[in-house]
C-alpha cells in the first residue's frame, strides 16, 4: 500500500513537473482581428493574451489558464498540469495519513511492551521486549528517535499540503484560478469605488459544481477545450473577463501617483541601510525589487507603510515604452510635485465599504 501510495504520488507530481501547463503560441491572435481591441497585448511573446492566459515572469511565456508558479515544480499550473498538479496535492496528504497511523501504531505495541511499571516509578527498557519475541526489524533507541520525527515530518506535510489541497478545490469548484480570482475581487472594489452601478459576473462559471469540476478532471486525463476557447455562462461572451482586465488597467493607469527617487536603493531584497522598519517589513511576494538612482521617475500604483510598488519610467524609453516593475522602500522617494496625478492616493487601490 505505501508503495501504491508513492508511485501514485510521484506520477502526479513529475506529469505536473514535465507536461507543463501549457502556453500560448508565440505570435497568437484571435481569428477575428476586431477582437484584439478586447485582449491584452504580450510585449515579450509578441502576440495577444488568450483568454484566461498571463504572463508568467518566471516561465517568460504566457501562460493559458495560468493558476500561478509553483517553485516546488519548477513550473506554473495551469490548463494542461491543473488536475495532475491537485491530484498530488490530495495523494500526498493521504499517503502521509496512512504513514502516520503506521508511525504512532508502531512505536504505541514497541513501547508498551517496554514498559514495567513499579510502585514508585515507570521504566522503559528499549533493549528488547518483555513479552512479545524479537521483531524482524529491532526497535532501538534511534528507530524510536527516527520514528518521530518521521511521524512529524508525514503530520506538517498532511497539514501544510492539505491546506493547498482545500484552496485549489475551492477554485477548481467555481472553475476560477488563483487570479481570476483576485481579479474578481478587484472588479467588486472597482465598481465599488466608482459607484458605477455594474454588476461584474464571472463568466466561466458554469453554475453548476459537477460542470466545473468537469472543466479540469476527465477520465482521459486530457482536459476539456484547446486552452484558448472557453465555454462561458449565459449572459457573457468570451471577452467579459479580459474586458474587465482591461478596465482595471486603466484605472490603475488613474489611480497611480509620479514619484522622484531621493536617495539611490540596489535592489536587495532586505535593505539594511534604509531602516530596521524597512528591513522587517519587506514584501513576502516573489515579485521583484527595482534599483533606484537619484532621480528616477516612478510611477507608483500600490504600497505597503515603508515599501511601494510600481514601474521605473526610464528615461530612453518613449510614450509607453519599456518599464521595470517591482517594489522599493517608501523611504527612497518623494512625490514629483509637478505631476498633474500628484492629488491621488497612492494606497487608493482599495476603498474601504
Amino acid at each position: 500500500m505505501l508503495l501504491n501510495w508513492t508511485v501514485m504520488i510521484l506520477y502526479n507530481y513529475f506529469s505536473a513537473m514535465f507536461v507543463g501547463p501549457g502556453y500560448v503560441p508565440l505570435g497568437w491572435t484571435p481569428e477575428k482581428s476586431q477582437d484584439c481591441m478586447y485582449l491584452q497585448y504580450c510585449k515579450v511573446c509578441q502576440s495577444y493574451k488568450a483568454p484566461r492566459s498571463h504572463h508568467c515572469r518566471k516561465c517568460n511565456r504566457c501562460v493559458m489558464k495560468m493558476d500561478h508558479h509553483c517553485p516546488w515544480i519548477n513550473n506554473c499550473c495551469g490548463y494542461q498540469n491543473h488536475a495532475s498538479f491537485t491530484l498530488f496535492l490530495l495523494l500526498a496528504p493521504l499517503g502521509c495519513i496512512h504513514a502516520s497511523f503506521i508511525f504512532i501504531m508502531t512505536m504505541y505495541t514497541q513501547l508498551y511492551n517496554r514498559i514495567s511499571f513499579g510502585w514508585s516509578s515507570v521504566k522503559i527498557d528499549m533493549s528488547a521486549a518483555k513479552r512479545d519475541p524479537r521483531p524482524i526489524i529491532p526497535f532501538g533507541l534511534s528507530a524510536f528517535a527516527a520514528s518521530l520525527f518521521a511521524l512529524g515530518l508525514a503530520l506538517g506535510t498532511t497539514i501544510a499540503v492539505g491546506m493547498l489541497f482545500i484552496i485549489q478545490m475551492k477554485v477548481i469548484l467555481t472553475n476560477k484560478t488563483s487570479i481570476e480570482s483576485w481579479i474578481e475581487e478587484k472588479a467588486k472594489d472597482r465598481i465599488q469605488y466608482y459607484q458605477t452601478g455594474e454588476t461584474f459576473i464571472f463568466p466561466y462559471d458554469m453554475g453548476s459544481k459537477w460542470k466545473n469540476f468537469r472543466q479540469v478532471f476527465t477520465w482521459s486525463g486530457i482536459p476539456e477545450g484547446d486552452g484558448l476557447d472557453w465555454p462561458v455562462r449565459d449572459g457573457c461572451h468570451q471577452y467579459s473577463l479580459t474586458i474587465e482586465q482591461l478596465k482595471q488597467k486603466a484605472d490603475k493607469r488613474v489611480r497611480s501617483v509620479r514619484y522622484r527617487a531621493v536617495e539611490d536603493y540596489s535592489g536587495v531584497c532586505c535593505p539594511v541601510t534604509k531602516g530596521v522598519k524597512t528591513f522587517f517589513t519587506t514584501p513576502c511576494t516573489e515579485e521583484p525589487r527595482i534599483a533606484l538612482s537619484k532621480g528616477d521617475l516612478i510611477l507608483a500604483t500600490r504600497g505597503l507603510k515603508h515599501w511601494m510598488y510600481g514601474e521605473k519610467i526610464l528615461i530612453s524609453a518613449a510614450d509607453g515604452g519599456i518599464r521595470e516593475r517591482g517594489w522599493f522602500p517608501r523611504k527612497c522617494v518623494e512625490k514629483y510635485q509637478c505631476d498633474s496625478e500628484t492629488d491621488q492616493p497612492v494606497d487608493g487601490e482599495k476603498k474601504s465599504k
